[in-house]
Formats: structure tokens, C-alpha cells, sequence
């Protein structure tokens, strides 16, 4: 019997906010532990929230990104549940009406346009940070009560494939729109991930497991992957699948067992008594809309269709916001789109790789860059030459002009010096010049490498070419 896997995603995705979600405290990543702190978010008795209005606006704005319709009433709800990591035992949140509901991701999955549907955005508030220690576990409360919302998916996946593909895209678009920076390592964004398998045709999903709490994009594909083939081998051998929540062993490559899956009922959901609901109007709505910026998808054909680079330059340039935000900086100072392609996929990424730092720490500015391929359009010096000039801006900063006149990177176009290069290598190579002649065509490069040679790199290579052909050809 074939079995197929059915995937759904609940992402959770830190805002761009000042302040926390329900109260007017700051969130600093890596703050000194429990400094950034208040009456309400450490649940004192009597303390009152207050919404949190940019948090609203971000929501609703991803919605937007995602094609979800903004719902004109929403109201908020308390889920029940006793832990450190939330001070007053309960978490605001939205149950049953929603910020933001359906919506939709197309992405692309081994080449095939795939659709992927969205439940629901709902707004809520984020737990403490526990960290679990030898007998004792440390709970730092300056991430509690900041805003968070949860991206829903339908069971829609059914591939880690899909999984990973769905999770690049909505983490770019997030990136773009200005919703959060996403940053797994400072847990901005982690997903739920639930997985179930049922033989093929059967139209009733299979009892399905959740994998809790997890910020790594590598980590997920794992899990899922390892999580499909033990439910299949469960099935396959007669057993069955228990619905339960599991984590992920990432040094085993394992997911194991953590308890008995709750249901809703098990956190006992009533309306919060201390806010009122959020209605929004249809012009609040436009308004937002009218606001949002050019996604990804939108850049990667504007890149191919407006600046006439290859499709591939255009997926590798839009991946990362920052690195597409540099590029459009660049363009602001030349026409060559084609030579900022190369340099930032060449260069600037191998250099970034080997320093470890981003983009925005670079030495070569966009300005730079721009100057840089402005010597190699008006063959003042090689390709070559300005990659070094790339590496010595990066590591040491500096002006590209004077480093081109201070190691003497220029090119040679003067016929006279040419010639004699020319002159000396036809005299010393008989063999390949013969073979030219002889209807060889490619023998004249061997003549341009030993003239370039003679010229340490530094004769123009169209000059070069021109003069040698003139003097075989003659």
C-alpha cells in the first residue's frame, strides 16, 4: 500500500514593534535578563493591557501580503495554561475571529508552480524565555508580552520539499514588507509543524503529530522527513499513529515523544474580559494596502523584464532583503546591471562568506562599486584589475580611482607599447602563428596570453586582439 503525507504549518513571527504587545516596555535582544519588564506583562493582579496599535497594523498588513481578507471585527481571548514561561497563566490571543483570514502562497517546488492555503493570521502575545539548566530552570520575562502573530496554514503540504519552500517564501515576504526581520537565532520566527500520513485515496487525514517550537529551517526538513518515514513504517507494519506533540532530536536526527496532544478545550478559551474587540474599516484597509512595498516575486521580474538580467541572477540577487536593497542602491550610480550582478554574486559574496559579516558592514558601498565598474566600461582597467580593486576596497576601504593609480592597474592602449608586445610575441611563438595561418583560428590566443603575459595584465585585451589580427592577417 502507498502512503502520502499531509503537512501544515503554524508559524510564529516576531513584529517590528517598539513596544510589547499589551504594555509599553521595550524588547532588546540579548538585554541584561528580566530588566525590560512591568506590572502587566508580569501578570500582576490589577494590571490592565492596552493594545498595542502598530502590531494591529503589521497583522492586517501581512494579510495583505498573503491575499487574506481583513476581518472588519476581531476580538481577543485568554488560553488557559500553567507555565513559567507566561506569569499570569494565560496568553492573549485570538481563537475564533481572527485579524486576518484564508490567504494564499505560490511558490515553487522542483520547478512546479505550487499554491499554498492559508486558515488564518491571528495576533497574540509571546511567552518568556526558558532556559533549562543543570536542576533548575531560568526564566527570563523581557521577551514576554511581545507582539506576536501566528501565520495558520491549511494541511495543504505534502512534501518537507513543500514545507522548506513555503517557509523560504514567507520569510522573505516578511522580510520585504517590513513585518520582522525574521532572525531564527534571536527566535523572530519558529514554527509548529504537524505531520500526518494515510494511504493514498483516502480522504480522511491520518492522526497527525505536531513538532513543536522549532527555528530551523535545516531542523524542520529533518523532522518532517524523519517523521513521515516512522509513521509509514508504523502503518506499514500494522500499528498506529497516536497523536501526540514531539520534538526534535537534532543531533540524532530523531523526533521523540514530549506528551499527549491537547486539544482546544484543554486550555479552556473564554473572551478577555480587559479588551475591547478591533473593528477596521474598509478605507483603514486601502490605506494599508496603498503602503505595501514591491515583494520579492514582483523585484525578481522587474529585474528580468526592466534590467534584462538572467532569471537565475534575479533569484539570487531578491533571496536576501539586504542584499537586494544593495543592488537597488547600486543601480542608483550606473546603467551596468549585469557587471553589479556579477560583482555581488562573485565577489562581494565570497568575501562576506570568508569575514562572516553582512552586507550592510561591507567597505565596498554601493557608490564604490558603481565607480569601480565605471573604470571597467571605459577600459581604464581589466575585469581582472577590478576585481582587485574590489578585494583591496573590501578589506581596506579607499577610493577606487587613486588604488588604481597608486598599484598602477591601468590599462595600456597605446599602440606603440602594444606593437612591441605583439611584435615580441609573434617573433618568439612561430609554431601557433603558423597554425593561425593555417586556418587555426583559436592559435592567436595562445599569442594574446603571452602578450597579456609580457604586459602583466595589463594591456587592453580588444586592443590586443585587434593588433594581432592586423599583424597575422596582413
Amino acid at each position: 500500500m502507498k502512503y502520502e503525507a499531509t503537512i501544515g504549518l503554524e508559524t510564529h513571527i516576531m513584529q517590528k514593534t517598539q513596544t510589547k504587545m499589551f504594555c509599553a516596555c521595550r524588547y532588546e535582544y540579548g538585554a541584561e535578563p528580566n530588566i525590560h519588564v512591568c506590572p502587566v506583562c508580569l501578570g500582576y493582579p490589577g494590571a490592565l493591557p492596552v493594545m498595542n496599535e502598530k502590531a494591529i497594523e503589521l497583522c492586517c498588513k501581512a494579510g495583505l501580503l498573503l491575499d487574506c481578507k481583513i476581518n472588519p471585527y476581531s476580538k481577543w481571548d485568554r488560553k488557559n495554561y500553567f507555565y513559567p514561561d507566561m506569569a499570569k497563566n494565560y496568553q492573549i490571543t485570538q481563537a475564533d475571529e481572527p485579524l486576518c483570514l484564508g490567504g494564499h502562497l505560490t511558490v515553487e517546488v522542483d520547478g512546479e508552480t505550487k499554491t499554498f492555503t492559508l486558515e488564518r493570521i491571528h495576533q497574540e502575545e509571546n511567552a518568556a524565555k526558558n532556559t533549562h539548566v543543570a536542576g533548575a530552570s531560568l526564566v527570563d520575562y523581557n521577551r514576554a508580552g511581545t507582539a506576536l502573530m501566528e501565520i495558520v496554514s491549511n494541511p495543504c503540504m505534502h512534501s518537507a520539499a513543500d514545507a522548506l519552500a513555503y517557509l523560504t517564501a514567507l520569510k522573505q515576504i516578511m522580510e520585504y514588507g517590513g513585518i520582522s526581520d525574521c532572525n531564527p537565532e534571536k527566535g523572530q520566527i519558529r514554527s509548529d509543524v504537524n505531520v500526518s500520513v494515510r494511504p493514498v485515496g483516502q480522504k480522511e487525514l491520518g492522526s497527525k503529530v505536531e513538532i513543536k517550537n522549532m527555528n530551523s529551517f535545516a531542523f524542520i526538513q529533518q523532522a518532517i522527513e524523519y517523521e513521515i518515514d516512522r509513521q509509514t513504517e508504523l502503518l506499514e507494519n500494522g500499528g498506529s499513529v497516536v497523536q501526540e506533540t514531539r520534538g526534535f532530536d537534532s543531533e540524532r536526527g530523531e523526533t521523540f515523544s514530549q506528551r499527549t496532544k491537547e486539544n482546544a478545550h484543554d486550555y479552556r478559551y473564554f473572551p478577555e474580559p480587559d479588551l475591547m474587540p478591533v473593528k477596521i474599516s474598509a478605507e483603514q484597509v486601502e490605506q494599508w494596502r496603498s503602503e505595501l512595498p514591491e515583494l520579492p516575486a514582483q523585484r525578481r521580474v522587474r529585474y528580468v523584464s526592466e534590467l534584462g538580467l538572467p532569471e537565475y541572477d534575479a533569484g539570487v540577487l531578491t533571496a536576501d532583503k539586504a542584499t537586494s536593497d544593495w543592488f537597488e542602491l547600486a543601480m542608483q550610480h550606473t546603467q551596468n546591471a549585469k557587471a553589479v550582478s556579477n560583482f555581488i554574486m562573485g565577489e562581494m559574496m565570497r568575501l562576506l562568506s570568508e569575514k562572516e559579516i553582512p552586507i550592510s558592514e561591507s567597505k565596498v558601498t554601493p557608490e564604490k562599486l558603481a565607480g569601480i565598474i565605471a573604470l571597467i566600461d571605459a577600459k581604464t582597467i581589466s575585469t581582472g584589475a577590478g576585481k582587485q580593486v574590489f578585494e583591496i576596497v573590501f578589506n581596506d576601504g579607499g577610493d577606487p580611482k587613486a588604488i588604481v593609480e597608486e598599484k598602477g592597474l591601468a590599462q595600456v592602449s597605446d599602440d606603440s607599447a602594444l606593437e612591441d608586445w605583439a611584435d615580441e610575441a609573434i617573433a618568439a611563438n612561430p609554431k601557433p602563428v603558423e597554425e593561425y595561418k593555417a586556418g587555426n583560428a583559436a592559435s592567436i590566443n595562445f599569442l594574446m596570453g603571452q602578450v597579456m603575459k609580457a604586459s602583466r595584465g595589463k594591456a587592453n585585451p580588444g586592443a590586443v586582439m585587434q593588433m594581432l589580427k592586423q599583424k597575422l592577417d596582413g
